[in-house]
């Protein structure tokens, strides 16, 4: 209908990539992935689409108006449009604003007092643990002073003129290594459980190591400890948002403390909420186990997790994650698109003078080409970026002096054998010019490495560049970009968001393209084309 038509190869080599489904869907979606990334304006900004005021309509996300534009202030400075449209005196005149789906930009820092809605209470009950000392003077274990001690025989116990075997059994091990220390002999450290005496529990005493010293010693120090550990004690975490009667998490452990325990932690959570004061570590009685309940408010501070309206989360300078992921797909998908037409361009131009002339100039070439290919790359970013500073056309240029050197190689083979051919010796014998003959005849018949090397190089630049942003080589801040947000995590691995989603973007971009690039490669694969039937 518009005057173009496949020849049968090339319609037959669409037709088989249209039947290959993983690589037609992942074509149509990677479509879609840079469709939405060039129009990231529409979607996710944080000026309107459209400003409705004083009986005209403006466009703020395509044009700058100062802010005596709306408020007759007599400023010439950025007009905040939030303040702008919270403003009553703004919709009084009749004013509204139509804002894109996402009201976040890539380059705009969220307040700190938007999030203060979101903080979380953080409150850690954990057994307390039970170690205490006391003091012996002689062999006996009597006891001369005692520290913690009530802890393991309760409160208000009297120890005055008591010894250690009054509450515990004595392990002749223990009474061992105590009188070692007495005679002034040298002694391992050891820990050695003594079984309770009338019920009560045991206890694991714990001596240090001992070396002779001038004089004997007059008094040995036991260190006492529950056996059970703490680590066997009752531990939990939970997290509450503001005004929740239950965490977010373990619901039915928190549901299955004593209510009045309950009431309690809700109590001093919304103390904290609230800001009338901080609550302290307070204990509570679990079981006949004394245990501690511990809160702590969560700050706001950079990088911030996932919240409502900003669902992937804020990087370190408090921008919103899923701005700066869409906008630098953008970035890259535009970054690799003209560096691989650009490589292919010149790799079919080079390749193809060295392949059809042949003789001197082909060998020159070569040799030529060999050289180029042998400088350092990734010096000779570094040196022009700090001359003429970093910058994207600055990355394209240096990408594509040499980015093209494997495509000419291919061309350089295919014009080589093709140059040969019948139908080219039959276009010279008709006098055709060779201009003619290369570009009608030969070029037609060796587009098979181009097309099918695309998709694959294509993948190879958006690498490459989230690689040289993540190396710090790469586009100058606060350009939004994948490797940057990637720079980010390895400083800030806490922040799983930092990791997760700029990693699936960049994973997902190039999964698809390597599924377009075995589909065109399948679909174009001559053999399929010359097999025997």
């Amino acid at each position: 209908m518009l005057g173009f038509k496949l020849n049968p190869v090339t319609a037959k080599r669409v037709a088989r990539f249209r039947s290959l489904r993983r690589a037609s869907w992942s074509l149509a979606a990677l479509s879609i992935l840079f469709g939405l990334s060039l129009i990231s304006e529409l979607l996710c900004n944080d000026k309107p689409l459209i400003v409705w005021h004083g009986g005209r309509a403006y466009f703020p996300f395509l044009f700058f108006y100062p802010e005596d534009e709306f408020t007759g202030s007599g400023n010439s400075t950025r007009t905040d449009y939030r303040q702008l449209a919270a403003d009553a005196s703004f919709r009084e005149r009749g004013g509204w604003m139509l804002w894109p789906l996402s009201r976040s930009g890539p380059y705009e820092r969220v307040r700190m007092e938007e999030l203060v809605p979101w903080l979380r209470c953080r409150v850690a009950l954990s057994a307390k643990p039970k170690v205490g000392r006391i003091v012996v003077t002689d062999g006996s274990l009597g006891i001369e002073d005692a520290n913690g001690l009530e802890l393991f025989v309760g409160e208000g116990a009297d120890w005055a003129g008591k010894s250690f075997g009054d509450y515990w059994e004595v392990p002749e091990s223990l009474r061992d290594h105590v009188g070692k220390r007495f005679r002034n002999e040298a002694s391992d450290g050891v820990e050695v459980f003594c079984p309770g005496i009338d019920g009560r529990d045991g206890v694991m005493v714990t001596l240090l190591s001992y070396e002779p010293r001038r004089r004997a010693p007059k008094k040995v120090n036991l260190t006492l400890r529950d056996p059970s550990g703490a680590a066997s004690g009752f531990r939990k975490h939970w997290k509450f948002s503001r005004d929740s009667e239950l965490p977010l998490r373990d619901k039915a452990g928190f549901l299955a403390l004593p209510e009045d325990v309950r009431a309690s932690i809700l109590a001093n959570v919304s103390t904290v909420f609230s800001g009338e004061g901080s609550a302290s570590v307070e204990e509570v009685d679990l079981g006949g186990r004394i245990h501690e309940l511990s809160y702590e408010m969560e700050q706001v501070r950079y990088p911030f997790r996932p919240v409502p309206g900003h669902w992937f989360g804020l990087d370190e300078a408090g921008r919103d994650v899923f701005a700066r992921i869409l906008y630098g797909l953008r970035t890259s998908l535009s970054f690799g698109l003209i560096l691989a037409c650009s490589s292919m361009l010149f790799g079919t131009l080079f390749g193809s003078l060295q392949g059809y002339l042949g003789g001197i100039v082909d060998i020159t070439g070569q040799r030529l080409i060999e050289i180029w290919g042998a400088l350092p790359f990734l010096y000779i970013v570094i040196l022009l970026g700090s001359v003429y500073g970093p910058s994207f056309g600055l990355l394209l240029v240096c990408y594509a002096m040499f980015n093209w050197i494997g495509m000419s190689y291919y061309m350089r083979a295919e014009l080589l054998r093709l140059r040969r051919q019948p139908f080219v010796e039959s276009a010279r014998c008709l006098g055709l010019p060779g201009w003619k003959i290369v570009l009608k005849h030969i070029l037609p018949n060796a587009l098979v490495p181009i097309v099918t090397f695309f998709p694959f190089s294509l993948v190879g630049a958006v690498g490459a560049l989230a690689a040289l942003d993540y190396l710090g080589f790469g586009l100058p801040p606060p350009t939004a970009s994948l490797g940057q947000l990637l720079q980010q995590a390895q400083s800030q691995r806490w922040a799983w968001w930092l990791i997760l989603y700029p990693s699936l973007a960049l994973f997902v971009v190039m999964l698809l393209g390597v599924f377009v690039g075995e589909g065109v490669r399948e679909a174009f694969d001559p053999k399929r084309q010359n097999r025997l039937k």
